[in-house]
């Protein structure tokens, strides 16, 4: 056979087909090209829904078998289906395209409907072309190519469970490679979280992106001048109403190319303003000061949505800390996540540790209050925090709060104005915790995890804590709130 370059090999296969070939095809089919021919082994391409990238890329797999009878490529896509009308789409174009005839077999049993091999010099047990489901048993087989497309849709990624499951299936590919092997992944972002991210997404504890160092080619609908990348079907006109029609956040992940929830989401965690300050208590002339990234702090609000915190297990107790300046702004501080410790409980039951380690949190955080959410599990446990506060020796009040709205409306009504006036800072230590992944995944009426939410927004729609601090038998430090202490006035009159 002569040398055909992959471009040339597109464009006669469309010719043929009484088609068109469109500028960003092109450049997918040059890029390939020069992928292959500077031996670039781990590839990306994403590119707008409906741009025909898996046209393309069936036309790649035809190419590679032209050039390479002996090669192995296998498909895995995100169910069987999906990667049959892959190997389907390559298996037409072997019989159909001029100049890849002679690659059929005469054997029908060569050429069935998830897999088929093309004529060739050497005798391999894997087939030239093979359709797996992500959650198919691929030990044992063997590819030089392996091509991911659109592994990455709404039911392998919606949940946090299923994104760590998508990953560890993904890791089996290096076991199915031979040395010197090509991964190509095809598709679109569907998560924040995706694995086709460019930037690591440290509150899911990645140190480095999935794909870190592949090759990317990244072809959005409409480019940084506000042109569209396919005018001929998608004209500036049609691309609005699309954008109308879909709603920002799909048009943006499916059309754009931008890693965002496509469900419409109400928290923005990019809206957060990020801080590293620690928390700085000083006493000037007597005067008790406490200042966060050098501003005073006036008041504080610490919410604790209570549960057994059963490692892994059930609903998460989390407690929360924000801080107000007196120029209006919200300093979340920390939200933690507690835990109990089974192995403890013959010793000091889950209630008595989880008390603790609250007592803790509002000694380490100079906190004049905790308000604890009684309902359920809440109305048993006012009496063993103050026992644990006292014990620490802390002037901490504790509140006992009942909730009585909704907790979706709760949370809509805590973020919303703070939110859009960027007047809500966020430590970093946040961003270890899973509080991001719930704001980024939130959604009303949602079954997802909110815990971390609740107690926030416990915080934020709480009134500024102000009550004097309860006497303790032990010294503690003095009041840091202004107003907060005890004045002593003179007086040159008598009663």
């Amino acid at each position: 056979m002569t040398a055909v370059d992959f471009p040339e090999f597109v464009l006669v296969w469309n010719e043929r087909q009484g088609l068109g070939t469109p500028r960003h095809q092109i450049r997918m089919a040059r890029w390939l090209a020069e992928r292959r021919y500077w031996n670039d082994r781990d590839l990306l391409l994403m590119a707008f829904r409906s741009s025909g990238k898996s046209t393309v890329v069936g036309l790649y797999c035809a190419w590679l078998l032209r050039t390479d009878p002996n090669l192995r490529i296998m498909v895995l896509a995100a169910d069987l289906a999906l990667a049959k009308k892959m190997v389907r789409n390559v298996k037409r174009i072997v019989e159909r395209h001029p100049l890849t005839q002679g690659l059929k077999p005469k054997r029908r049993d060569q050429w069935a409907a998830d897999q088929f091999t093309v004529n060739r010099p050497g005798e391999l047990r894997d087939p030239s072309m093979v359709a797996r489901g992500i959650g198919a048993n691929i030990t044992g087989s063997r590819a030089e190519m392996v091509i991911c497309d659109d592994v990455e849709v709404p039911n392998t990624c919606d949940t946090a469970p299923k994104r760590a499951d998508l990953r560890e299936r993904l890791a089996e590919i290096d076991y199915v490679m031979v040395p010197g092997g090509t991964q190509l992944y095809v598709g679109t972002p569907h998560s924040f979280y995706t694995i086709y991210a460019e930037t690591a997404r440290l509150e899911a504890g990645e140190t480095r992106p999935f794909l870190d160092g592949f090759s990317r080619l990244e072809i959005p609908l409409v480019d940084p001048a506000g042109r569209s990348a396919w005018p001929e079907r998608f004209p500036l006109d049609r691309i609005a109403q699309l954008r109308k029609r879909s709603g920002p956040n799909k048009f943006d992940s499916q059309m754009m190319l931008r890693p965002v929830n496509i469900a419409d989401g109400r928290l923005d965690p990019d809206r957060l303003r990020l801080y590293d300050d620690d928390l700085v208590y000083a006493e000037g002339n007597g005067v008790p000061l406490l200042t966060l990234a050098g501003k005073r702090m006036v008041s504080a609000a610490c919410w604790w949505d209570p549960a057994y915190g059963a490692p892994g297990k059930g609903d998460a107790s989390v407690v929360a800390a924000v801080f107000t300046d007196d120029e209006g702004g919200y300093w979340l501080h920390r939200v933690r996540y507690l835990e109990h410790d089974p192995a403890r409980c013959d010793d000091t039951d889950e209630a008595s540790q989880l008390c603790r380690q609250v007592a803790a949190f509002a000694a380490e955080l100079h906190l004049p209050a905790v308000q604890l959410e009684t309902n359920g599990l809440g109305r048993f446990l006012p009496g063993l925090l103050r026992r644990e506060i006292a014990r620490s020796g802390l002037s901490c009040a504790v509140i006992e709060a009942a909730s009585t709205r909704a907790k979706d409306q709760r949370i809509v009504d805590a973020f919303d104005a703070v939110l859009a006036a960027g007047a809500l800072h966020a430590h970093r230590s946040v961003w270890d915790t899973p509080f991001i992944a719930e704001m980024r995944e939130w959604r009303p009426g949602g079954k997802g995890r909110d815990d971390g939410l609740d107690a926030v927004a416990g915080c934020l729609l709480s009134q500024p804590v102000r009550l004097g601090r309860r006497r303790s038998s032990t010294p503690s430090r003095a009041d840091w709130r202004p107003g907060g202490g005890v004045l002593k006035a003179h007086t040159d009159f008598e009663l």
